[in-house]
């Protein structure tokens, strides 16, 4: 190991070991009961919440995943998704997180996405806490992977070591610090990567842009290409059979640009449906301490996360300006480097290493809010509501550990692939979330009609049209090539208004209690 590369690694351990000290800080309160682990005993500041939010949604595709997109294929797919994802960020808390914070204290205080369904339609026969918490599982152990798979390129690409090694040892540093701290550690860390992303991305924008002769510079280059900087058409990279780009004179070769039409745009922006179904973002808004507080993390949120999308899809703009062509970057999955490359090349060791964290954080933030919801589906709404139901708190704590564990092994599994791409592993995980669970609390919260039935069969028909049109109608291409979350979230909300219409009305207890929630104060 070279000096630079033993430079980058001690500024990456260090700021590591920060991170391990704050889940240390709040183990003690996490031990005390499962309300404090999963929910942090609804204590978050506006800025936790705020900041936590959008950096445990977020992960290390905004700085990996995001900026490839931009550098493979230009403006128009990381742009609209960007957009997407802005537009449903203020959204999301301004109609959302209010309803969403006094409901859940109102309907049995629940701490889980889970529990806030099932207490929601007060369930006896617990169908649709079995239901939710079987599709966390599922769609985070998706998310979890693509995490690891960040670690694994990150430190495999810094260190030129093995990304197996590299994965394995990324994926037990973030199990231990979740099983250690609980969500109060996640939260409170979640708050400084937040910060450590923010400005590591604002760094490489500036940065970039000062090497590449300025701002000009960077969009005249991207104008060469063809469609590489329109909204409405795409670059296409020129690939031979194994997808790596082809070159002429050390230059990129591109083919025609490709249409970028409306639905195309609209499937594109439908990134912002997401926010309305991921259970990160959902369980900051029931762990806020006072409503009130909510106006402030919503612009706090909002502004952080304009900023950050802004600054990642430029990144990829200012990469193809700097690096037209190298075979660090040379396949769509290599493209999603960029953002190393930049740090590498542009900036000193021990700042290089200090950026290299910015991912770290952001891998690190999403991991373990995934792990950690992903364990409480399990453990507080499988093991202690349905399977033991005399369960101690302890024991439920435990079971959560060990759960934890086996997602973690089941997402190395899939993260083994060191092609795989993490935009896509996120994409299909988001769309998961956002048609399994985005319609029907949107529907729980302002539409007191909607059915026990309604729920449960909504929350299937999202959960199988994803997996359904990604894998058999998609492929077929021409208009059924759109992003599958989508198709999927409309077909989830005619199902729920279908079926809340041909069942039985909700009783008069749910409906007292709707109101209620429309008008508690904590």
């Amino acid at each position: 190991m070279d000096s630079d590369t033993l430079k980058v690694l001690i500024a990456m351990v260090c700021y590591m070991l920060v991170v391990i000290g704050i889940g240390l800080f709040f183990a003690k309160r996490a031990q005390e009961n499962s309300e404090n682990y999963f929910l942090g005993g609804r204590s978050l500041g506006p800025w936790v919440a705020a900041m936590s939010a959008e950096a445990s949604d977020m992960s290390g595709w905004l700085l990996m995943g995001l900026p490839g997109v931009a550098y493979w294929c230009g403006l128009a797919d990381a742009a609209w998704t960007a957009i997407g994802l802005a537009i449903g960020t203020y959204i999301n808390w301004l109609i959302v997180a209010k309803r969403l914070r006094r409901y859940s204290a109102v309907s049995g205080d629940a701490i889980t996405i889970p529990d806030f369904l099932s207490n929601r339609y007060h369930e006896d026969k617990k169908v649709i806490l079995g239901i939710s918490a079987l599709l966390i599982l599922v769609f985070f152990t998706v998310y979890a992977s693509s995490c690891f798979v960040t670690c694994g390129k990150l430190f495999s690409s810094l260190f030129d070591t093995d990304y197996h090694t590299m994965m394995i040892l990324g994926a037990v540093f973030v199990v231990f610090y979740t099983v250690v701290g609980g969500f109060l550690a996640e939260s409170a860390s979640d708050f400084m990567q937040a910060v450590v992303m923010f400005c590591a991305l604002i760094a490489i924008v500036g940065f970039g842009v000062y090497n590449a002769g300025g701002f000009g510079e960077v969009i005249d280059n991207a104008k060469e290409i063809p469609g590489y900087l329109s909204l409405t058409s795409l670059a296409t990279p020129q690939v031979d059979a194994d997808g790596v780009q082809q070159a002429s004179a050390g230059l990129p070769l591109f083919g025609e640009a490709t249409e970028y039409g409306i639905i195309t745009i609209l499937s594109t922006a439908s990134w912002g449906l997401g926010y309305f179904g991921v259970p990160q973002v959902l369980l900051r808004f029931m762990a806020i301490r006072k409503v009130d507080e909510l106006k402030k993390s919503r612009r706090i949120a909002t502004v952080w996360c304009v900023i950050s999308l802004a600054s990642a899809v430029f990144i990829g703009l200012i990469g193809r300006s700097l690096f037209p062509f190298t075979d660090e970057l040379a396949t769509k999955s290599l493209s999603e480097n960029v953002f190393v490359v930049l740090a590498q090349t542009m900036l000193h060791p021990l700042f290089a290493g200090v950026i290299m964290a910015g991912i770290l954080a952001a891998t690190i933030s999403s991991s373990d809010s995934y792990l950690l919801i992903a364990a409480s589906a399990f453990s507080k709404n499988i093991f202690e509501g349905i399977i033991k139901k005399d369960a101690s708190d302890k024991t439920v704590m435990h079971v959560s550990r060990v759960i934890l564990i086996l997602i973690s092994l089941v997402g190395m599994i899939i993260a083994w692939d060191d092609q795989s791409v993490i935009f896509t592993l996120v994409s299909f995980a988001w769309a998961g979330f956002g048609a399994t669970f985005g319609p029907i609390i949107l529907f729980s919260l302002f539409w007191k009609r909607t059915t026990r039935e309604a729920a449960v069969c909504g929350m299937l028909a999202g959960g199988i049209m994803v997996f359904v049109w990604n894998m058999l109608i998609k492929p077929m291409g021409g208009i059924f090539g759109i992003y599958e979350l989508l198709p999927a979230f409309l077909v989830s909300c005619v199902v729920i208004v279908i079926v809340s219409l041909i069942t039985k009305e909700p009783s008069q207890q749910i409906y007292d209690e709707f109101e209620r929630a429309r008008n508690y104060n904590d």
